[in-house]
């Protein structure tokens, strides 16, 4: 895939948002998994790593979503504008393959 100049930028920022986002997520459950963990030792429960794990993940798929609202919405945010630009270029690269002049690419921002 060819970005142009300006698509480059956008490019970057759909990349950080998303790794930024599933990194919280990540590290959300690795807290949680630990938190679980500890407090079952201090109770003096034996609590296999593998099921501590797996009630954190449980517990961290709601509570990520909450928690990271707006890494969640700029996330988002920049996956809809790449989309729509893509859309665009998809149907400029139509119109030039059926002959037709390709409809005029309108600057974000201009309504």
């Amino acid at each position: 895939m060819s970005e142009g100049p300006s698509g480059n930028s956008t490019g970057d920022r759909i990349v950080v948002d998303v790794l930024l986002y599933a990194t919280a997520r990540l590290l959300l459950v690795v807290a949680l998994s630990g938190a679980i963990y500890g407090v079952a030792r201090l109770m003096g429960v034996t609590l296999p790593l593998v099921v501590a794990v797996l009630f954190a993940l449980i517990i961290a798929m709601p509570l990520g979503i909450w928690l990271f609202t707006p890494l969640r919405r700029r996330a988002t945010a920049a996956l809809a504008i790449a989309g729509e630009r893509r859309r665009r270029e998809r149907e400029q690269l139509r119109a030039r393959l059926r002959g037709e002049a390709p409809p005029e690419p309108d600057e974000p921002g201009e309504e």
